[in-house]
């Protein structure tokens, strides 16, 4: 059973950068797609971001395209995204996800493992 651990969540000012990292355990993800999910409060969960097995295809929410950029490293079991220009609206908690196969998908029900979540917040 593959667990994922999220972090570098934290404070940031609006227009700063954030880089949060995934780590799973207990399996590898070298063949298995990722995802980037987030959740603002009282909002429903939303996708973010995406990135196949072997990272040669990637896809984004439009509210991030341009800004964010997933990407991966199955050598250290990581996936990570790298968030620049920051808007007070990408405050929530980020979670990662694992999918069981190997393409991207943006839907909450593709994906079967998921993380605890890191809050990312950002100020005016």
């Amino acid at each position: 059973q593959v667990t994922l651990v999220e972090s570098g969540g934290g404070l940031v000012q609006a227009g700063g950068s954030l880089r949060l990292s995934c780590v799973a355990s207990g399996g590898l993800i070298s063949g298995h797609a990722m995802a980037w999910f987030r959740q603002a409060p009282a909002k429903a969960r939303e996708f973010v971001a995406t990135i196949n097995f072997e990272g040669s295809s990637t896809y984004y929410s439009d509210t991030v395209k341009g800004r964010f950029t997933i990407s991966r490293d199955n050598a250290k079991n990581t996936v990570y995204l790298q968030m620049n220009n920051l808007e007070p609206e990408d405050t929530a908690i980020y979670y990662c996800a694992l999918r069981d196969i190997k393409w991207i998908a943006t839907r909450l029900a593709d994906f079967k493992t998921w993380g605890q979540g890191t809050q990312v917040t950002v100020s005016s």
